[in-house]
């Protein structure tokens, strides 16, 4: 095993020569300078090298084996490429990104993961995808039915392996390479490398290159990081009181889809917020008018996706929303960055359901973070924080000349205290507080999600430990 110490500052991708499409999909996705995973990993996958890469979530690995696995594609009519995921959201996340950066090479990819039509899979499978990023249970299925004919990728990536070995996919892993060819170039991507991945990387890895870059905090100390447990139909409810409770300065509210950027946007505008959409179906036009809005505090939130947002450098954002939780470790890192900048403090809150209570969980450990779980206030909590954040406005705001116009004439016909008063009437009336009183789960009920969680995980490693012991009678037998 072999350590490559490339110290090299390469500032820009070009300096990989990478082919011209690929250089465009970069542009087009917004990456600007590459990341030291990238600086080091990408020429030696360009140069056929096995790689074994350590490093923490939020660092760039994705494009980091995705680019140079797009560049070394042959277009062929094979499936040329294997990436493995511990999880669903990850391999369509990996699938996103290859995709996007792909788009001007005509990357096609196809998703393999359980919980999904298996026919379905298959028949995309049949088109002959250039790349196929598969969960181990789905992938080691098709592979023991002879599901995928004619399967011999030259390129295969191994993401978040010490989430595998967490998982308990470390023996489905080494089952799966057992169908895979013995020529081929294998990347090992973790963020940490406990003995078995090791061990594992031993038998699959041909006098690999090693890239480690140094662990630090992958979230920002200056981010308040916090979530809130709601149900599905809440999120609109909860993400308004938010608002109201938090009143952001400046924030960027991340959804999952296009569709729900703008239907988001529209209900925050009839209720009276400064908001703005961003996304990639909007013209250039559009998106350069709605940052530049957003930057110069015409809008005050901005509604944005992952791919829309990717590059956008905005300073003074005070609070970042996850209208949805993020699909990766590594999308909750990038997105929250957006605050918490040139050190000034920062709130990231994220809209949680009780399904995806565990995946929330799992971004707060991988990203080694202080998450804060808080209860979505009442309307009176609410009013409180609006009354203090009004008092403060108000003893620090200046008085402008046209302010004193309009008391000196109104002074001969209402008493300074009335004025006052009515003033505050009118300022009141237009922050109304909307919806029910209770929004979300509280921390009573997410206590029980836990037990219940906690006996789930528990049958479910029984019962993965008693298959596998069934398996392995069965090739005793046979």
């Amino acid at each position: 095993m072999e350590n490559s110490d490339n110290s090299s500052t390469i500032q820009d991708f070009a300096a990989f020569e990478l082919k011209s499409q690929l250089l465009k999909g970069i542009q087009e996705a917004g990456f600007s300078t590459p990341s030291p995973i990238q600086v080091q990993s990408i020429p030696l996958i360009l140069g056929g090298h096995d790689l074994i890469a350590q490093a923490q979530t939020g660092t760039g690995k994705t494009a980091a084996f995705a680019l140079p696995l797009i560049q070394r594609l042959h277009n062929n009519g094979e499936i040329e490429a294997l990436v493995i995921t511990p999880t669903r959201e990850l391999a369509m996340q990996v699938s996103e990104e290859i995709f996007k950066l792909g788009h001007f090479c005509n990357t096609r990819t196809v998703c393999v993961y359980g919980g999904q039509s298996a026919s379905r899979q298959i028949e995309l499978l049949k088109k002959r995808p250039q790349v196929v990023i598969a969960t181990p249970g789905r992938l080691l299925d098709f592979l023991r039915n002879d599901k995928i004919p004619r399967f011999n990728p030259k390129i295969v990536v191994l993401d978040e392996s010490d989430e595998m070995l967490d998982m308990g996919f470390l023996e489905d892993i080494e089952e799966i390479f057992s169908y895979l060819p013995t020529r081929r170039q294998t990347l090992l991507f973790s963020a940490t490398m406990p003995l078995p991945i090791k061990q594992l990387a031993q038998k699959i890895l041909d006098n690999p290159k090693l890239v480690k870059i140094a662990t630090k905090e992958t979230t920002n100390s200056d981010i308040r990081q916090r979530y809130y447990i709601i149900n599905e139909g809440e999120r609109e409810l909860a993400i308004v009181r938010l608002i109201d409770s938090e009143m952001p300065t400046k924030a960027i509210i991340f959804t999952r889809t296009k569709k729900e950027a703008d239907s988001l946007c529209v209900n925050l505008v009839a209720r009276g917020y400064h908001a703005g959409a961003l996304h990639g179906d909007m013209q250039q036009i559009e998106r350069r008018n709605a940052i530049t809005a957003f930057k110069d505090g015409n809008v005050e939130m901005l509604i944005a996706t992952d791919i829309a947002a990717r590059g956008l450098d905005i300073s003074d954002v005070s609070h970042v929303f996850n209208y949805h939780i993020p699909l990766n470790p590594e999308s909750y890192v990038h997105r929250i960055g957006r605050t918490g900048r040139a050190g000034k403090k920062g709130i990231a809150i994220t809209l949680t359901t009780p399904l995806e209570f565990k995946e929330m969980r799992r971004i707060a450990e991988n990203t080694k973070a202080h998450i804060e779980l808080y209860e979505i206030p009442t309307i009176a909590d609410t009013m409180k924080s609006l009354d203090s954040k009004i008092i403060k406005e108000l003893l620090n705001a200046p008085i402008t000349d046209e302010a004193l116009q309009i008391y000196e004439a109104l002074s001969d016909e209402i008493q300074a205290s009335q004025l006052a008063c009515k003033l505050l009437s009118l300022l009141f009336a237009r922050k109304q507080i909307l919806g029910p009183d209770k929004i979300g789960l509280s921390k009573a009920d997410l206590s029980q999600i836990e037990a219940s969680l906690r006996k789930t995980v528990t049958s479910k490693t029984s019962q993965r430990r008693s298959r596998r012991r069934i398996q392995h009678r069965f090739r005793q037998h046979y």
